[in-house]
């Protein structure tokens, strides 16, 4: 991979259907078929009951932003073209929490609290990463 090249994840068994979800421009998340608990990141068992019996869900792709950061440093060649960007931390109306990006022009007015919608990105290679943008008030 050359610098310039964006850094992409590498699926693995237990992550491919959520990277092959993605692609369809569907958000889901792990639950667990003995207790209903929902996971996100994925993981070979639930972290609640500890069985291994786990399937996907599909989410609303809607939450709020639990917390923020405004980054104005790249951490690679591949994101000075993007600065300043916003990361953040997003609850999921489904109870989980993940890490994603908030894009879109008013993405630096990104607030705690604040209410978001997945987007999803074609990031090259084949990958879809689902990102988020601003979707209203709190």
């Amino acid at each position: 991979m050359s610098t310039s090249q964006r850094p992409l994840p590498r699926p693995s068994d237990i992550t491919q259907p959520y990277w092959d979800a993605a692609a369809a421009h569907r958000l889901v998340v792990q639950q667990c078929r003995a207790c209903g608990s929902k996971q996100f990141y994925p993981r070979c068992l639930c972290m609640k009951c500890a069985s291994e019996d786990l399937e996907w869900a599909a989410c609303s792709g809607q939450g709020s932003v639990y917390t923020y950061t405004i980054n104005h440093r790249a951490p690679h060649e591949h994101f000075k073209a993007r600065l300043p960007y916003v990361t953040a931390m997003i609850d999921l109306d489904e109870g989980v929490r993940m890490m994603a990006n908030i894009v879109g022009d008013d993405a630096l007015r990104t607030a705690i609290g604040a209410r978001v919608r997945v987007v999803f990105e074609e990031a090259g290679d084949g990958v879809t990463l689902p990102q988020f943008e601003l979707a209203g008030e709190p």
